[in-house]
């Protein structure tokens, strides 16, 4: 899995974020710790802003990579549209062919 500018991959970011929705719980709901809460309160929420800015990040980074993706292949199908519409013809064909056997079967 590719790593973001800072190293995290989503998988350690979605964990982290857990980590913050599990202390804040904790926070929230222990009142003896009152005096400690709003300390505790203002790092959880400089965390999740600094989570939520590298989440930021990778959608644009994926929102990018897709409208990029998405540019290229529409230059490649108007440069070459008899090959394109052959292809399309023979996905569709083939597609045709397996959704036909499952229903056969």
């Amino acid at each position: 899995m590719k790593h973001t500018k800072e190293g995290h991959t989503p998988k350690e970011l979605l964990s982290e974020l857990k980590a913050l929705v599990a202390e804040a719980e904790a926070v929230m709901g222990d009142a003896a710790a009152a005096d400690e809460s709003g300390e505790l309160l203002g790092g959880v929420r400089a965390r999740f802003e600094a989570a939520q800015e590298r989440f930021s990040e990778i959608y644009d980074g994926a929102r990018r990579k897709v409208v990029d993706s998405a540019k290229y292949t529409d230059t490649a199908i108007r440069e070459n549209p008899y090959q394109a519409l052959a292809i399309a013809a023979g996905v569709g064909v083939l597609v045709g062919v397996l959704v036909g056997r499952r229903n056969n079967q």
